[in-house]
């Protein structure tokens, strides 16, 4: 009487095809998740440039270096003017890193800041970095 049922290398024939085409599969997701998570980082930097003119209206000028994105969050020592908070949450990347701020600008398409993402890569000054205005 013969035993219904798979061979171990029934088995391992299975486990390398699916293996095979997960190898394929794979990268063709990673190609589509990549762009969006560059949308959303786009979106946030506009929000984060929003907060950053209303600052600008209240304040009469933008943060310094020093204060950062921070002083969006939380008033300044010498922000007279200050009607925040600007934004509800301090954002982070798709990449779970933090956003860059430089003030002046000279990145972006706004001299006056710059805000960024440093992307996937999360290392400053890198081809994958997400500027405002400029991906």
């Amino acid at each position: 009487m013969r035993r219904k049922g798979f061979t171990l290398i029934e088995l391992m024939i299975v486990v390398v095809i699916i293996g095979a085409l997960a190898a394929m599969v794979v990268p063709k997701l990673s190609n589509i998740i990549s762009p969006s998570k560059v949308k959303i980082a786009l979106g946030d930097l506009a929000t984060i440039a929003q907060g950053l003119q209303r600052f600008e209206i209240d304040c009469e000028r933008f943060p310094t270096n020093d204060e950062g994105l921070t002083s969006l969050l939380t008033k300044p020592s010498n922000a007279a003017g200050w009607a925040g908070p600007y934004l509800t949450s301090s954002p982070k990347d798709p990449w779970s890193n933090v956003y860059m701020y430089s003030n002046p600008g000279i990145r972006g398409e706004n001299k006056d800041y710059d805000v960024w993402s440093m992307g996937p890569d999360g290392k400053d000054g890198t081809a994958d970095d997400v500027i405002r205005g400029k991906k």
